[in-house]
């Protein structure tokens, strides 16, 4: 019966470190970088890409093949 109780107390004693672990886990920590920064840094990294992106679609030249509506006039008819 004397291992039968050592394996009750030794389960009990796990529990009581899970259950001090698990309310460890929920109490309030300290906001680290992430938390205090996250905000801040999302919009920075966008405010760069779209400056990024603008500039390069401004700037380097490429043909943007837009609609040719009111800019393409048709050749005269020729009759052989």
């Amino acid at each position: 019966m004397l291992p039968l109780a050592k394996n009750a107390l030794n389960c009990l004693g796990a529990r009581s470190i899970q259950q001090t672990m698990a309310r460890q886990n929920h109490q309030k920590r300290a906001p680290d970088f992430h938390d205090k920064y996250r905000n801040a840094v999302l919009a920075s990294g966008a405010t760069f890409h779209v400056a990024v992106w603008a500039y390069t679609a401004t700037q380097i030249g490429i043909e943007w093949n837009l609609s040719p509506v009111c800019r393409v006039t048709p050749k005269e008819w020729r009759e052989h």
